[in-house]
């Protein structure tokens, strides 16, 4: 089995501030993505590849107050961080069967939507949202199926030239890692940390930090 990582997921307390921000520094602007019904939240995405994306989100204020907490901890968010990644393994059932053997349960794969900028919708298969307000050194899981997946239509321009896991159980991290399919160095740290390096035009890198 084998899995790539996806996106990575830069949440925010406000996405017009946050996608403003990143593109000053990196001299790409994300592009709107569209909204997540029932989840009171909305994003905007940049590509890192040609299957990799960058997601920023935020909560939305078109959306009323979803009946539980928004994902990735954003309604105790006050400043931008990366918070969470997703991984997208070449067959996620068989992905969430090998981490349950593995003493990692997903839990039950779910089909998601979010309204696009014009007007379509865009379906896909996951794995739950994390919902804690720590940072999710462990991927959900995604599968785009026979989908578009956001990546190539995304603005292009960045590259992820570098991407950094950190956590108290980093043996724990890795062995839940390569259960679907990843092989990523994982380093020790107090607390649960992500880090990511992307290269833009002019040769600009930019950190991105939990």
């Amino acid at each position: 089995m084998n899995a790539t990582i996806d996106h990575l997921v830069y949440a925010c307390p406000s996405l017009q501030a946050a996608v403003d921000e990143l593109a000053g520094l990196t001299g790409v602007r994300a592009a709107p993505g569209g909204q997540h019904p029932g989840l009171g939240t909305h994003n905007a995405l940049v590509s890192l590849g040609d299957c990799t994306y960058l997601e920023i989100i935020a909560p939305d204020p078109a959306q009323p107050a979803p009946a539980r907490p928004r994902p990735f901890g954003l309604d105790g968010l006050v400043k931008p961080g990366l918070r969470a990644w997703a991984a997208a393994p070449d067959d996620l059932d068989a992905a969430v069967r090998a981490a349950r053997a593995n003493g990692f349960d997903y839990g039950e794969i779910v089909t998601r939507q979010r309204r696009t900028p014009d007007g379509g919708e865009l379906t896909w298969r996951m794995t739950a949202y994390p919902h804690s307000p720590l940072v999710a050194v462990v991927p959900f899981l995604i599968g785009w199926g026979n989908g578009s997946h956001p990546a190539p239509a995304a603005p292009a321009g960045l590259t992820l030239e570098e991407f950094a896991i950190s956590a108290p159980d980093p043996a724990g991290v890795s062995r839940q890692l390569r259960a679907v399919g990843l092989n990523l160095p994982v380093e020790h740290a107090d607390e649960p940390v992500l880090c990511a390096v992307l290269a833009g035009p002019e040769g600009r890198r930019v950190v991105l930090r939990s």
